[in-house]
């Protein structure tokens, strides 16, 4: 697919080891996204690298730095698929320095459990970031061991 616009995001948890907390952003901009939640993250720029590109835009849109984890596995080779011209990759992150605040393209960050569920799914998620947020709980949710509740 050449010509395919890469784009990353940052599920940032409250850690990586044992994510509890999942943190959220609200689209200030565009209009017609504005209200809406995702990942924070954004475009890899041409001779970038994507976890390079993660790190800065987390660092641009929230002033956080984090150490990044594994990658949530997407159904396509080229990640998530957001448009026609755009797919977006998305990593586990946890925040190292800083606190994070909505410094670009956000009015709003929030905090939200990720044993919640109903909470999480409950915001008004970008249509193309809903599928992300569905499989990211999934890969959190640990299965009960053989013949226990």
């Amino acid at each position: 697919m050449t010509g395919l616009i890469q784009v990353v995001g940052g599920a940032v948890v409250d850690s990586l080891a044992q994510p509890s907390m999942l943190l959220v952003a609200r689209r200030s901009a565009p209009e017609k996204l504005a209200g809406l939640w995702e990942f924070p993250g954004g475009k890899v720029e041409p001779g970038e690298g994507p976890e390079a590109a993660l790190c800065r835009e987390l660092g641009e849109e929230l002033g956080i730095e984090v150490r990044l984890g594994a990658e949530l596995p997407a159904h396509s080779p080229h990640g998530w698929p957001l448009n026609d011209r755009a797919s977006m990759r998305v990593w586990f992150a946890e925040i190292l320095e800083g606190e994070p605040e909505p410094l670009e393209d956000h009015d709003e960050l929030r905090w939200v459990s990720l044993a919640d569920r109903d909470e999480v799914l409950g915001l008004p998620w970008i249509p193309a970031d809903f599928p992300i947020v569905r499989e990211l709980l999934a890969a959190l949710s640990v299965p009960a061991a053989c013949g226990r509740p």
